[in-house]
């Protein structure tokens, strides 16, 4: 006879990003920012519209421009034009900034994502 514990035991697992119940507060959550998801979305497709980005991260374009101001401000991110579109370089060489991870790059943190190598 199978207790309620033992069911319990069988469910899916939640994830980190709140499927399948989320965190136990009502909304779902993301392990990582949306500062990091704009970065691996250009990291991936460095020519990529900015329209194009806010809809895969599920933000506004609007707030898409203001994270990539803000992570060419501390020269994670630089852009050139090509034409009529902009082309992205990720420096990951730069040091993460908060002192918890100030120790890895970015290059380090899109690599294990994107299992590549950035430089």
């Amino acid at each position: 006879m199978e207790t309620e514990d033992a069911r319990d035991d069988l469910e899916a697992p939640k994830g980190l990003n709140g499927e399948n119940g989320g965190n136990g507060t009502g909304g779902a959550w993301t392990f990582l920012t949306n500062h990091s998801h704009v970065l691996i979305c250009l990291a991936r497709d460095p020519s990529a519209r900015l329209r194009d980005v806010a809809i895969e991260v599920g933000i506004t374009e609007r707030a898409v421009q203001r994270i990539v101001a803000d992570l060419e401000g501390v020269g994670v991110l630089t852009h050139v034009r090509e034409g009529r579109r902009n082309r992205y370089s990720v420096h990951g060489a730069r040091h993460l900034r908060h002192p918890v991870e100030a120790h890895t790059t970015v290059g380090a943190v899109l690599a294990l994502i994107l299992e590549q190598r950035i430089s």
